[in-house]
């Protein structure tokens, strides 16, 4: 099961990282000519962050939602302010049980869904206390 590990409030007086930013796309395939310089900076909160009074970072411990890109120590980024639909990459609290998985609503239930086969999916049994906390809208990825 994927577990948080505590929110980090963004402040929203403060910018995440300004960086540079290259003026043409990179290539991932075949080689493109080299380009000697950059075209500016880019504030990664206006880039990342739709409204930097909802949102949070938080970081995944947990391999249950690896097939979806999100691996253990990835971080990401939660918009409490989104409504959360069918298909959503979820932060859900389960009787007082913080987890993050993908929100599938059913004509039989609500489930939250793992994307690894080797952990089972939540079928939230009906008188469960299930709040959804935010809804992911970023993955930052090591590489």
């Amino acid at each position: 099961m994927s577990v948080i590990v505590g929110p980090r409030v963004i402040d929203a007086g403060t910018s995440l990282l300004s960086v540079l930013v290259s003026p043409v796309p990179v290539a991932a395939g075949f080689p493109s000519p080299a380009q000697d310089y950059f075209d500016g900076r880019i504030d990664l909160n206006a880039h990342l962050i739709k409204d930097v009074t909802s949102t949070y970072v938080v970081r995944v411990s947990g391999e249950s939602m690896h097939g979806a890109g999100i691996s253990d120590g990835d971080e990401l980024i939660v918009d409490r302010a989104l409504e959360p639909r069918d298909g959503s990459v979820v932060v859900a609290v389960l009787d007082g049980e913080l987890t993050i998985k993908r929100l599938r609503i059913t004509p039989k239930g609500v489930i939250l869904q793992a994307e690894n086969p080797a952990y089972p999916d939540i079928e939230v049994p009906a008188l469960s206390d299930l709040t959804i906390w935010g809804t992911a809208v970023r993955c930052l990825h090591h590489v």
